[in-house]
């Protein structure tokens, strides 16, 4: 599965928006990243990419190291996290989805890879 079908998944079934979805793909496969780093490297502002790491972490997919610095937490996790969140939001049943669990299960190798260079 490519990285363009990953982000059509977290912008379908959990909601984020395109932005939200590029900033969570890069930072799980690329490892703990400034908000500067994010905006140079996706062509976006800075304040785009503040905005995004921020609802980021209140959704439950990262975490601040500093205030301009940002990690993801593991993917098998944060998937489902974002998702139920997204179901607590919008009012939906919370049940398994087999989309979003593969989304943790595709990006897990990538995001050990960035972390144990």
């Amino acid at each position: 599965m490519s990285y363009s079908e990953i982000e059509h998944d977290l912008v379908s079934e959990i909601h984020l928006d395109h932005i939200q979805a590029q900033v969570f793909l890069l930072v799980t496969c690329s490892g703990k990243m400034s908000s500067q780093s994010i905006a140079d490297k996706l062509k976006i502002s800075i304040d785009e990419a503040k905005k995004a790491s921020n609802d980021l972490m209140t959704l439950g997919a990262f975490i601040d190291i500093t205030p301009t610095e940002f990690e993801a937490m593991h993917p098998r996790f944060t998937a489902v996290n974002m998702y139920r969140k997204m179901c607590e939001r919008e009012n939906i049943e919370f049940k398994r989805n087999k989309i979003v669990d593969n989304i943790g299960v595709i990006l897990e190798k990538s995001y050990d890879d960035a972390r144990t260079k």
